[in-house]
């Protein structure tokens, strides 16, 4: 007859009553010790960094982050307002900065812009100052004087991503701000649409409020009227996908309907290409030409082809991450920085016609 044998005891886990005191007596070494031998490119020999840890898996203990912070005045977190995640741009801007953050040894929290995402959408201030975070970037979201004022009492810097803030020239900026270089792109797109012969052109805008939206609408119109064409069209699409096809159709069914058209952004010129196609039944690139801004992945795919100016999203993310750590040192130290980015054109325009050579009269 068997005798039953007693289960296995559980696996040892981390132990919620072994402190740093413990560590430090079991591997005859002091706290600061223990403390140094968790935190990155701490000074420590590699073999007393070695028994220390050793000795604390035999422990169970593992280092409370949250006490940490507590004494050190910093968290490594840091603060990321999210108001569109509609747009591909602003997933493929999360991505880069959730992996550019991990490898600076900091750690991403979200925070919902509530408003629906549009430009006057921001996150709660009591959701964010709940927390100890150690800066705010606000992806494509508008910043209030309300959130400046309580991120500043708290000592939490704020960097606007793809957003600018206006300021007079004698005051004090509230937030460091990295955008892509908005009007010579929109620049840049009006003078490709008129190097394809193009003679009515149209503008959908993006959010009244962004800032993003107002500086290319500004420089795409500028640089008409410095060539003799009026004003574009306009119509509002808000970036959203939906607004734009019904605004893709107030365009399409006038008298004098454009024959190109520039939206503030790819994902409402994927929904300008969707209507112009399907519904209208035209050649796009050649009866029409469409132009979006960003160049979000999708523009890339054979049924869109579309033409865009790319915003350097890699670039933006590593100038915020210098950014945040230049504010965890100095604050009140704000910078405005400026990426160049670069015309991406593919099928949903008509090729720019040469222009043909003066002759004497």
């Amino acid at each position: 007859m068997s005798i039953p044998r007693s289960p296995a005891p559980p696996a040892p886990g981390p132990s919620p009553s072994v402190t740093v005191h413990d560590v430090a007596r079991a591997a005859g070494v002091s706290q600061s010790a223990v403390s140094r031998a968790f935190t990155p490119g701490s000074s420590l020999s590699a073999d007393k960094r070695e028994r220390i840890i050793a000795t604390a898996n035999a422990l169970g203990y593992r280092p409370n982050p949250l006490a940490r912070s507590l004494i050190r005045g910093t968290s490594n977190i840091i603060g990321v307002g999210v108001g569109d995640l509609a747009n591909p741009f602003f997933v493929q801007t999360l991505q880069l900065l959730s992996e550019a953050l991990d490898g600076a040894n900091l750690r991403l929290m979200l925070f919902p812009a509530h408003g629906g995402g549009g430009g006057g959408a921001e996150p709660s201030i009591q959701e964010v100052l709940h927390y100890r975070i150690d800066a705010l970037v606000l992806l494509s979201v508008s910043l209030s004087s309300k959130l400046a004022e309580e991120c500043a009492r708290a000592q939490v810097p704020i960097i606007l991503y793809n957003r600018t803030i206006s300021h007079g020239p004698g005051d004090r900026p509230q937030a460091s701000s990295v955008v892509g270089d908005n009007t010579i792109g929109a620049r840049t797109i009006a003078a490709h649409l008129l190097g394809g012969g193009h003679q009515r052109l149209a503008f959908i805008a993006g959010s009244p409020e962004s800032s993003t939206n107002a500086q290319r609408e500004a420089g795409f119109t500028a640089y008409l009227a410095q060539h003799g064409r009026p004003a574009p069209l306009r119509e509002e699409g808000h970036f959203s996908f939906e607004a734009t096809l019904a605004a893709t159709r107030r365009l399409l069914v006038r008298p004098d309907r454009p024959d190109a058209i520039f939206c503030a952004n790819d994902t409402m010129a994927l929904a300008a290409i969707t209507v112009a196609r399907h519904e209208f039944g035209l050649d796009v690139g050649r009866d029409i030409s469409i132009a979006g801004y960003d160049d979000v992945p999708m523009a890339a795919w054979a049924p869109f082809a579309l033409t865009s100016y790319s915003q350097p999203a890699r670039r933006m993310v590593e100038e915020t991450v210098r950014l945040i750590h230049a504010l965890r040192a100095a604050p009140d130290a704000h910078r405005e920085v400026t990426c160049p980015g670069t015309l991406v054109v593919r099928g949903s325009t008509r090729p720019v016609t040469p222009l043909a050579p003066e002759r004497d009269v």
